[in-house]
């Protein structure tokens, strides 16, 4: 079985430190941990992760890669300890070349926090393999989406259960909008959500104009406010190419002042 989820992973190590701000994000991960059936293999697409080629974590045990500054000692003192798989990444890696996109396999990246935060609160025991898959740097709406066509196709074996492909990114990421506290601005970031909330959950959508609405997110309402750049929205679109269809659930919630999107599809 294959469980999707795009999730926001809030802003650096902070919901790992207590920040109060991330307090219903966190809420709002334990729950969706709950929700879905416990993952045998965790495939993760971080937004934090851009390569010239789709990239392929491959080494059993890999590093920490603390990839944020300014933050207190404690915050590089964060372990998660879940092991790799490299046969898997071999794998992989095989079939997304086969299907079109260029990918490699690197054996030196290690999880970043794309990765570490949201499963250190949604599995805290680390003892879920994990993989990450990087991002390709040109941002391509429509190889993301066919990045996600070809993992799900790549994620039919034999031999493990249920595999959660984690889209780990915000559906709304303007750092500099974040500490922006006014009415307007929180108008703003609310009519790109609400058009995503719109565009991943309504059913009677024709599925080729909601894979169209997601190829062209910058015609929505304030959607480079929402995004001035696209990493943190294309996780979704891997997702949502996994799937091509409705998400089965939606959460909703306020992240740093603003509102904030979680989508899950489930087989």
């Amino acid at each position: 079985m294959l469980t999707t989820a795009y999730i926001s992973h809030g802003g650096g190590p902070l919901p790992l430190l207590g920040d109060s701000q991330h307090d219903e994000m966190v809420s709002v991960l334990k729950r969706l941990s709950h929700d879905i059936a416990t993952p045998d293999l965790i495939i993760v697409i971080s937004a934090h992760w851009e390569s010239p080629f789709i990239s392929i974590q491959s080494n059993d045990t890999p590093a920490m890669y603390y990839d944020y500054y300014g933050f207190p000692e404690e915050a590089y003192r964060i372990t998660y300890p879940a092991r790799g798989n490299s046969t898997l990444a071999d794998y992989l890696n095989n079939v997304i070349n086969e299907h079109g996109i260029a990918s490699r396999l690197d054996k030196e990246r290690g999880y970043d926090h794309g990765m570490f935060v949201p499963l250190s609160i949604m599995y805290p025991n680390a003892d879920i393999p994990c993989i990450q898959v990087s991002l390709k740097n040109t941002l391509d709406p429509n190889l993301h989406i066919k990045l996600g066509q070809t993992l799900r196709h790549a994620l039919k074996f034999d031999g493990v259960d249920n595999i959660l492909l984690l889209g780990s990114g915000s559906s709304f990421h303007n750092m500099t909008a974040f500490f922006q506290k006014d009415e307007q601005s929180y108008e703003r970031a609310f009519q790109f959500d609400d058009w995503l909330q719109r565009t991943m959950c309504t059913n009677e959508t024709v599925e080729i104009d909601r894979e169209q609405a997601l190829v062209n997110w910058k015609k929505a309402p304030q959607a480079t406010f929402a995004h001035p750049r696209e990493e943190h929205l294309l996780p979704l679109h891997v997702c949502y190419g996994a799937n091509e269809r409705a998400a089965d659930q939606y959460y909703g919630l306020t992240l740093l002042g603003k509102p904030a999107s979680m989508f899950v599809w489930s087989d």
